[in-house]
């Protein structure tokens, strides 16, 4: 009985993430501690684009987007850049931690139990 209710409980939250849109940080700093958030309207992913000078570009942006070639186009006077898309809320924080990980974790333990 508990296992059900841990399932039920991940599967609302992934379907509450969905209904309620996605959620990205978004700045442009050197530092990583990015904490404006910013709700995407338009766009299915949230980028972290890191310069080779150190600056880090977070925000939405629209999956089909996520090439090395349109991001030139996008960020012309970037010349070097490393990138990572995600999709899901807050994906592009400094340090993920990984929440749906942890959610599932904490569904097996409760299971365990």
């Amino acid at each position: 009985m508990k296992s059900f209710f841990a399932v039920l409980i991940i599967i609302s939250v992934m379907l509450l993430q969905h209904v309620c849109g996605l959620r990205c940080y978004k700045c442009s700093d050197y530092t990583g501690r990015c904490q404006n958030v910013q709700e995407c309207t338009y766009e299915d992913s949230c980028i972290s684009l890191s310069e080779q000078g150190g600056r880090t570009i977070r925000q939405c942006i629209r999956y089909t987007d996520c090439d090395n070639s349109r991001l030139s186009q996008m960020f012309p006077s970037i010349s070097g850049f490393s990138y990572r898309c995600c999709s899901s809320n807050l994906c592009n924080a400094a340090f993920t931690a990984a929440p749906t990980m942890l959610l599932l974790a904490v569904g097996v333990a409760c299971s365990c139990f």
